[in-house]
């Protein structure tokens, strides 16, 4: 059958990104737990389209997923970058993943156990200059003023806060590892599941533990600077605030 995408194009113009964008695919991730987990992702696959050709071949993108999907973390996104290189004749290739990541997650009285999702992004691209991948985490932790604390004779106001850190590694990092290194920099982790003593120990926990937007991406920022497998990172925080109708936003990026 005749291939209209490969035919030439006059226009001398290259594509600087085309492909596929907001498929919904079923894809399983490497859990540090339990080996493996199912989840949904939102994935968009792109390459540069060189000017002599007049288009891409959409149908490859979801082909190379396919082939794919069963086994997801940041090293099989590179193997996805490189055969799309590679089948769709193109010196650059971008894939970004979207997803649910699910622990289970126990009541820190209780030890009552429920699952926890958080949101996390792969993201990938190739082309002459190297191989650029990021690995993003975003994680709901409770904050509590400090000042509100301080000038308060009853309580202090508090807000759900979310920590968001992107990291380039040299070495593998499991999401789980992240997510934990977030929780610990609020004033308080978030719990799907609470009893009343444990509402009790994280209202308490929350109090002892004030926090400012800027303490929070400080804390994670010190401990990513020791992180030996982080080359990069970019850690932000935002504060839905409880008395304004605003957030409070901070963050720190750096290269290692």
């Amino acid at each position: 059958m005749k291939d209209i995408q490969s035919q030439s194009d006059t226009r001398n113009l290259d594509v600087d990104k085309v492909g596929i964008k907001d498929i919904r695919y079923p894809i399983v991730l490497s859990d540090k737990e339990r080996g493996s987990q199912h989840t949904v992702a939102l994935i968009n696959m792109y390459v540069k389209l060189p000017h002599n050709f007049k288009g891409t071949h959409m149908s490859r993108f979801v082909e190379i997923l396919s082939r794919h999907s069963s086994n997801i973390d940041l090293y099989t996104v590179g193997d996805i970058l490189n055969e799309m290189q590679e089948r769709l004749d193109s010196e650059e290739a971008y894939i970004e993943l979207s997803f649910d990541y699910f622990m289970k997650k126990k009541a820190p009285v209780t030890g009552l156990e429920a699952v926890m999702d958080y949101k996390c992004r792969y993201f990938g691209a190739a082309g002459n200059e190297g191989r650029d991948q990021v690995m993003t985490v975003k994680v709901p932790v409770m904050t509590l003023c400090p000042c509100s604390k301080e000038i308060s004779k009853y309580g202090a106001h508090n807000q759900r806060s979310f920590i968001s850190i992107s990291v380039r590694m040299k070495k593998m990092i499991w999401i789980e590892e992240l997510i934990e290194l977030a929780e610990s920099c609020g004033s308080s982790p978030i719990y799907p599941l609470l009893k009343r003593e444990d509402e009790k120990y994280v209202t308490e926990k929350s109090y002892e533990n004030p926090a400012f937007v800027e303490d929070v991406v400080r804390n994670v920022a010190e401990k990513l600077m020791k992180e030996d497998r982080v080359t990069w990172f970019e850690v932000s925080s935002e504060n839905l605030e409880s008395i304004h109708n605003h957030s409070a936003y901070a963050v720190i990026t750096r290269s290692k």
